[in-house]
């Protein structure tokens, strides 16, 4: 008989020190890097109060401070999801090789976005220096592979016939997991291919909305890209709702969850394409 208990994240007298010590245990190198990158945003957050100079109407460290925040929570949710692998996969070599390749397509990403900053330049889009121009398909192949480690988990998970969850929590990690590759790949190959993420409008970060830098004046396709890197936050946290609400067993509810998520990114996405604001009125 399968059991339903919802997996807490850590005992219930635990705090964030045996969350850490269970994610540490459970996947060692991916916990490191999270670590490493949240604590890199401390000297990263220093240079921009010290370098005054923009990109685009915005402070040129930002962006490494964004990248730094997006691949610590990636790297945290994995090692944090990493306790509903097979048993002993984490301990393959196999999977030990393909988890230093995503570390070091991180470590990559890091250098070339910080290395952009500190050079006063862009790192995405810049087809205006050679150099920077043949890095970009490098970095854009190593962001496809330290995506892929989304998708590695997801069939790890959905084939994990040992995995006593509840149906529900379960339905939602492959799914999350899942959606995670495709939806980015579709959004970041197209900014790729228009060589940009806005369609329309200015472009600069002065017109975007506060913090997130979404623009007002124009489509912008980082939208579409937001939702789709975080399907592997939403979806399991719309499932782990249901256990809560004492439905472990509605599995149908999160495969609909699942599908509205992806069409509602996709519509973010046509959204953009058609060069109309996410949401232009606020900020």
């Amino acid at each position: 008989m399968t059991a339903l208990a919802l997996p807490a994240p850590a005992p219930a007298r635990a705090g964030p020190l045996a969350l850490w010590n269970r994610m540490r245990n459970d996947e060692p190198l991916f916990a490191a890097t999270a670590l490493f990158l949240a604590l890199a945003i401390i000297p990263l957050a220093a240079a921009g109060m010290i370098d005054p100079r923009l990109h685009l109407g915005e402070n040129i460290w930002v962006k490494p401070i964004k990248f730094a925040v997006a691949l610590s929570v990636y790297t945290a949710t994995l090692a944090l999801f990493a306790r509903y692998l097979p048993a002993g996969m984490t301990r393959r070599t196999a999977y030990r090789l393909f988890a230093g390749a995503v570390v070091f397509a991180i470590a990559a990403e890091m250098a070339w976005i910080g290395g952009a900053a500190a050079m006063g330049t862009a790192s995405h889009f810049n087809t205006g220096e050679p150099v920077w121009a043949a890095l970009y398909p490098v970095m854009g192949a190593m962001a496809a592979l330290l995506t892929s480690a989304s998708a590695v988990y997801a069939v790890a998970i959905a084939r994990n016939r040992d995995l006593t969850i509840a149906p529900a929590l379960k339905a939602g990690l492959v799914w999350g997991l899942g959606l995670t590759l495709p939806l980015t790949l579709v959004t970041a190959g197209t900014m790729s291919s228009l060589n940009g993420h806005n369609v329309g409008g200015s472009g600069m970060a002065t017109e975007g909305l506060w913090l997130i830098g979404w623009l007002r004046d124009g489509g912008d396709l980082r939208v579409a890209h937001f939702f789709a890197t975080h399907a592997m936050h939403f979806v399991p946290a719309f499932a782990l709702a249901l256990v809560w609400l004492g439905r472990p067993r509605e599995s149908r509810a999160v495969h609909g969850f699942a599908l509205a998520f992806a069409l509602f990114v996709l519509a973010t996405f046509a959204q953009a394409l058609m060069g109309r604001p996410f949401l232009a009125m606020i900020g």
